[in-house]
């Protein structure tokens, strides 16, 4: 894969995350408007500027390196696996699924698809998605630092995540 063909794959995941804040903007207002509650507030910028760092330092890391097809194209199989999984949890939260932590009185939690075997399939297609898709490019200080920054951002996510859930029971 060439350079060209692994910003396209970048530009492609950049267009994916547009439409996922589409998604979650709209799912946003529902909840808004049936007296859901955010939790968290204060790291969603963190968290925008941290994935947003990914996209671009993979690019621009990438661009110095060499595609390495034994690592490259598994990769990119992890990296389509990880869509696959977080469209999953997506459609299996409906109304309830946001880029933010926000509650709706009332709501019930989901137990269904992904959520039947863990309770945040959603960041296992995030750590997997972020350590894999540098590493198509052979971004691996990208895929690093990514990881490590996001392994202290998730658990502060998933603490203020696990804490909202709990006002559902």
């Amino acid at each position: 894969m060439r350079v060209r063909g692994y910003v396209a794959l970048i530009a492609a995941v950049a267009a994916e995350r547009v439409v996922e804040l589409v998604v979650s903007n709209r799912n946003l207002e529902w909840s808004k408007a049936n007296g859901g509650r955010e939790f968290g507030a204060e790291h969603y910028p963190v968290m925008v500027a941290l994935h947003t760092g990914l996209l671009a330092g993979a690019v621009l890391e990438a661009r110095k390196r060499r595609f390495r097809p034994g690592l490259g194209w598994p990769m990119l199989g992890v990296v389509l696996s990880a869509q696959g999984l977080r469209w999953w949890c997506i459609s299996t939260l409906g109304r309830q699924w946001n880029t933010r932590v926000v509650v709706v009185p009332g709501a019930a939690r989901v137990v269904a698809g992904p959520y039947r075997a863990m309770p945040h399939p959603n960041y296992v297609a995030v750590v997997t998605e972020g350590a894999a898709l540098p590493l198509v490019g052979g971004a691996w200080i990208t895929a690093l630092v990514f990881s490590v920054a996001n392994a202290a951002l998730l658990r502060t996510r998933i603490r203020v995540e696990n804490d909202a859930l709990q006002s559902l029971t």
